[in-house]
This record gives structure tokens, C-alpha cells and sequence, in this order.
């Protein structure tokens, strides 16, 4: 089981540790059990039953070093499903904000995020149907989490947000306490609670039900910490990890015809989606991102202490240049405000120091295509 957390202390089970940590070691044997990253805190039900937990390191070490090693993780024993027609049915619904249609929808949105980049296809069931994937809303003390240490309860809201059961159990648990929305997460002032975007959870959660655990890259939709970071897109890793696990395949049977006739390279985008295998694009990502956006050649180095907030401002005449303002986070765009982390306030960002916000910031002032001003400034935080 792999849990998904807004903050970094709210899933540790102290408790739980040095009990399943020895047992995890003692059946599954040393090597198995070195093979588990030292830096992920997992949370993993094998076929065994065994429930296998990796320490992770600090949040700041966490952060600062995952440049280094860019890569997907799988489970150890690489569990995954024996079929790509898969089927999921919803046993219950949210009870804050969001009806069920609304659910249906943003559950829909999250599977086909993972159909279009794989081979997998996902059909809906009635409740009353057996299903694949098994999908509800629950409350703090749900199904056997008080009896079993293989499954652990909700927190209340904020803090755990779902976590996920890998194949072939096929079950996806989301705290019911949470406000659901389909829509970019924030906070809303009015109701005083954070409101999450169901379908960037899901997407999350799926990744893990299809056998991906937390990635190493920071950029990653199954990264630990995609929620705060705002990653909302299948990269990269997450398409080599189910190269790995599943193999590298075709999606259509027309595919070795089409590369006959020239289309990996006329029909490049086409075919790295759904022929991966005939073009030869197998450690390729299918789907092409847009280029970072270059820094300035002068970047401003800004070392300051945990906690503290700094504001950057992009020059006093932007009024007067009827420019547009565009703000960048280690080269990708910032498109809105995170409370008690960033605010954006066009001119000018305010960002609290610690180790999530460490990177580099860049103000790009534009008119049309033409680029007028642009700064930046490097935040790193002394803890």
C-alpha cells in the first residue's frame, strides 16, 4: 500500500516501524529487502502478505538530492497485472462538495491520463459488480485498518490524502474528510480548508494500482510529493517504468504497416504514442514536453534561513511597457498561487523558504513573441 500526503510528517506510523521493518527483512531476505530505496517511505502489500516499509530520509535531504538520481521505481517483486483491459467500479462517493457525477468524471479523466500513454484500457461497472479496481471514499476508521498493520486508517483532513494497493489487489482509497473539486488545488479562504483536485490524486493513485511506486524525480506525477509540487502530467519515468514493467508495445495492429510506410519519422508524435515498439521508441517518452525556458545569464544567489519569506519583484516599469509578466519555477511556468508557500501577485512573488521551494525563480516579461525584461534569482535555504 502506497500513501499520498500535503505534508511530510502526517504518514509516518512510528509505531509500526521497527515491528515490520525486521519482519519485511526476515521474509522477503536480505538482498530482496536491500533492494527497497532507502530514501522512499513505502508502504507495499506483496502477494505474501508481507508488508514492506523503505525509510526515508529527511524532507530536506529527500528534496535536495533527488536531481541526482532521475529515475521510476518498481516494486521489488514487480507486481503487476496479467491483462490490459482493466475494469473499476466506485463503492462510495465524497460527501464534501463534490456529487457523483462530478466523481465519475474526475475518476474517468484520471484513467484515460494513463490510457492514452500505455496500453491499458479502463471500463466503469455498476457497484454491484466484481471489478478489478475497487475505488471509495472512507472515513478515518475504514475497512480493516484499526485490525491490520498491512493497512492503516485516515488522519482527518489535510495531512494523508489516498493511498493505493498494488496488483492485484486493486483497491484505491480516498479520506473522505478531504474537499474533493475537479479543478487546480488551493485554499479556500472562505471555507477554511484546502480544496484538492481529485483527478491529480487519482492519476497519482492509479500509478501505484498499475504496479509504479514513488519515482525519483522530482518532476514526476508519481513523485511522493506531486500534490505540492503541482505535477499534473505522465512524464517520462513514468512511461519507461511501464516499458519495464510490462513491456514495450505496440497499441494498434496497424502499426508495423504505418512504420513500412515512412510514419515514425513523418508521423512522429502519432507514432511514438501508439507505436512505440515498430519505431523503435521504446526508451523514448511517447509524448514530447516543452522545452524549459531559459534562464537569464545573470541569476541572482539569495541564501536565507528556513521559514523567512522573500519577495522578488520584476522592475518598476512593466506598466509602462504593456507587457505580460510570466513567473518560472526551475523553468516551468507558475500559473497560480500556493497558500503558505508561493503567491503570485503578477508583478511580483512572495515564497516561503524551505526545502520544497528551493530553486531557482525567474520573472519573464513578454509583448507578443518579443521578450522585454527578465530576472532571476537562485533561493537556497539554510536549515
Amino acid at each position: 500500500m502506497v500513501c499520498q500526503l500535503r505534508s511530510f510528517p502526517k504518514c509516518y506510523r512510528v509505531e509500526l516501524l521497527i515491528l515490520v521493518v525486521m519482519t519485511g527483512f526476515l521474509l522477503v531476505g536480505p538482498q530482496e529487502a536491500a533492494a527497497v530505496p532507502i530514501w522512499n517511505f513505502e508502504e507495499e502489500v506483496h502477494r505474501s502478505g508481507v508488508l514492506i516499509i523503505g525509510i526515508r530520509k529527511d524532507a530536506r535531504a529527500h528534496v535536495l538530492h533527488l536531481n541526482r538520481i532521475k529515475r521510476y521505481t518498481l516494486t521489488p517483486e514487480k507486481l503487476k497485472w496479467d491483462k490490459f483491459k482493466l475494469t473499476y467500479k466506485l463503492i462510495s462517493f465524497p460527501r464534501n462538495l463534490m456529487n457523483a457525477s462530478d466523481t465519475r468524471r474526475g475518476i474517468a479523466k484520471a484513467f484515460s491520463m494513463w490510457s492514452d500513454v500505455s496500453p491499458f484500457s479502463f471500463r466503469e461497472l455498476p457497484s454491484d459488480e466484481e471489478a478489478d479496481i475497487k475505488i471509495g471514499f472512507y472515513p478515518v476508521n475504514h475497512t480493516d485498518c484499526l485490525q491490520s498493520y498491512l493497512h492503516h486508517c485516515f488522519d482527518g483532513i489535510t495531512g494523508e490524502l489516498a493511498h493505493a494497493f498494488f496488483p492485484p489487489t486493486g483497491e484505491i482509497h480516498f479520506d473522505d474528510d478531504e474537499y474533493w473539486i475537479l479543478g487546480n488545488m488551493r485554499f479556500s479562504w472562505r471555507k477554511g480548508v484546502w480544496l484538492t483536485d481529485l483527478v491529480h490524486v487519482a492519476a497519482h493513485e492509479i500509478g501505484h494500482a498499475l504496479g509504479l511506486m514513488h519515482s525519483q524525480n522530482p518532476k514526476a506525477l508519481m513523485h511522493l510529493n506531486a500534490t505540492l509540487t503541482g505535477r499534473k502530467h505522465i512524464t517520462q519515468d513514468e512511461v519507461w517504468g511501464l516499458h519495464r514493467l510490462y513491456g514495450c508495445l505496440d497499441r494498434l495492429f496497424i502499426c508495423s504497416a504505418w512504420a513500412r510506410k515512412g510514419y515514425c519519422e513523418s508521423k512522429r508524435k502519432l507514432m511514438q504514442k501508439h507505436c512505440p515498439s515498430s519505431c523503435d521508441f521504446c526508451y523514448e517518452f511517447p509524448i514530447p514536453t516543452p522545452a524549459p525556458t531559459p534562464l537569464p545569464a545573470r541569476t541572482k544567489q539569495k541564501f536565507v534561513a528556513e521559514g523567512k519569506t522573500l519577495t522578488f519583484r520584476c522592475g518598476k516599469k512593466i506598466k509602462a511597457k504593456m507587457g505580460k509578466v510570466f513567473w518560472y519555477k526551475d523553468g516551468e511556468l507558475l500559473e497560480f498561487s500556493h497558500p503558505g508557500y508561493i503567491t503570485l501577485e503578477n508583478d511580483h512573488i512572495s515564497i516561503v523558504a524551505n526545502a520544497i521551494n528551493e530553486g531557482t525563480y525567474t520573472c519573464i516579461v513578454r509583448k507578443k513573441n518579443k521578450v522585454l525584461t527578465n530576472y532571476s534569482w537562485r533561493v537556497r535555504v539554510r536549515f
